[in-house]
């Protein structure tokens, strides 16, 4: 006993004169932080994390106002809202036709019901306004590229306007033009017809329609006025000035650098949990996940398969259609197949379910795939599925699951290893380590929906 309490002592003063010298402690390894990234700065934003207040307030209307759907029954709140964490806690969105919001929207009736499921998961929009988030949507449609006119590659092509400010603003021009998010069906409205027709920017095109909409409603002609340098009267306004908003709400608001990670980074050592502590050595070291998950916001920002299942009517790819490619069907790349953008983790916690799909509603369920991909798909439980049910939409959410060769050509695409082994207490520390990615500020966003829109339509859904 006598030699053990010596060697106890000998071991801590050992530690303590070390330290005191300023030097890593070899015997506590955890205490490194060589591999550590950089905290986040105003800097990392755009307009250094200040953007101009008029045009924020502006941004937070027009996010919540239906006038920029086609049948005006539709925002971009209601799949990505402030009482779901911005995103709709469904696996994949019931949009235009639908009601009610979250987990108890139904499918609509009538002739009125939705047509389809959104293929896929309402992405959250916490901390897209860092500059680093340079391509948006899981396939990556809309990517920064200086070589095109508008400074932005993306379905629209050269349609897409010249004045966006950055490629949040880019993103927002897109919702607006698809059938099941926001326009409706062709023959429902000039809107849903100018989409079907693929005219977007041309004379009656569907971006010209939405702005002829604002330029009508006097408070939003003042607040575009007062926002915008180049806006003198109410024929200046462009829907890229909307998007531009909008865009500089979504920065503004869901900027999420508070939690106890980011407050681990800049200095403070008590800031994480002992056992979120040893999860982010694990995450950033030996469980290997930073190898996709990197950087300060957990994203290398590429595209990769780990064999996640496909749930809900797929992006119309394959012989049958029912089919989602992911990155394939951007690049053209045939080795992107079912290739997808690795998401941030910020707030991870908050913005199930997850997967691309929105296939795991347990986001443990989501970190044990990782470890054994296709074993994982192989033995998928359908059950997890949060999606308000219809009989003929129920009929297509597991048409490629349960298709066996389908499934096995998602299984064959999986670049991660088969039989990672994480012991069951590190699995417990890498959770108690996305916890802490959790901003404070992020788990209440009331206070960001406005108590009325200029357009008069309701927000409730």
């Amino acid at each position: 006993m006598l030699i053990k309490t010596r060697l106890i002592k000998t071991t801590l003063l050992l530690s303590m004169s070390i330290a005191s010298l300023g030097l890593a402690n070899p015997l506590f390894a955890d205490d490194d932080d060589d591999n550590m990234p950089e905290a986040v700065t105003d800097q990392d934003y755009y307009n250094n994390g200040a953007p101009n207040p008029a045009k924020v307030e502006l941004g937070n209307f027009l996010f919540f106002e239906k006038e920029l759907s086609g049948n005006r029954n539709i925002s971009c709140a209601t799949c990505h809202h402030t009482l779901t964490d911005t995103g709709d806690g469904l696996s994949l969105p019931i949009g235009e036709g639908a009601r009610g919001l979250g987990v108890i929207r139904d499918t609509g009736s009538g002739g009125d019901a939705v047509h389809e499921r959104v293929p896929r998961n309402a992405p959250p929009v916490f901390n897209l306004g860092a500059r680093e988030f340079v391509t948006l949507f899981h396939d990556g449609r809309v990517q920064v590229d200086a070589s095109q006119p508008s400074g932005f590659r993306s379905p629209a092509g050269d349609d897409l306007p010249m004045n966006l400010e950055n490629v949040l603003a880019a993103q927002a021009m897109f919702p607006v033009t698809s059938a099941t998010e926001m326009a409706g069906q062709a023959g429902e409205n000039s809107v849903a017809d100018a989409a079907a027709a693929g005219n977007l920017a041309g004379p009656g095109g569907l971006w010209g329609q939405l702005a002829d909409r604002l330029r009508v409603i006097p408070e939003y002609v003042a607040l575009f006025i007062e926002a915008f340098d180049d806006i003198n009267s109410a024929s200046d306004i462009t829907y890229a000035h909307a998007a531009n908003a909008i865009a500089a709400f979504e920065a503004f608001a869901w900027r999420a650098d508070n939690s106890p990670f980011d407050r681990y980074l800049r200095g403070d050592k008590k800031s994480m949990s002992p056992a979120a502590r040893k999860g982010f050595y694990l995450f950033y070291g030996k469980a290997g996940c930073s190898q996709c998950h990197s950087g300060v916001f957990q994203t290398d920002h590429q595209f990769h398969a780990i064999a996640m299942p496909q749930i809900g009517p797929g992006k119309g790819h394959g012989v049958d259609g029912n089919e989602d490619f992911g990155r394939e069907a951007v690049s053209g790349n045939g080795q992107d197949r079912f290739r997808f953008r690795t998401p941030t983790l910020r707030n991870v916690v908050l913005t199930g379910p997850w997967g691309h799909s929105g296939a795991f509603n347990s986001l443990k369920e989501m970190v044990l795939h990782h470890l054994n991909p296709q074993a994982s798909l192989e033995n998928y439980d359908v059950s997890q599925v949060v999606l308000p049910s219809r009989a003929d939409l129920d009929v297509l959410d597991f048409a490629v699951h349960n298709d066996s060769e389908k499934r096995a050509a998602i299984a064959s695409a999986n670049e991660l290893p088969a039989n990672k082994r994480l012991r069951a207490r590190d699995i417990k520390y890498l959770m108690a380590f996305l916890q802490a990615l959790t901003d404070p500020g992020s788990i209440d966003l009331r206070n960001d929906t406005p108590k009325q829109l200029h357009s008069g339509l309701p927000l409730a859904e």
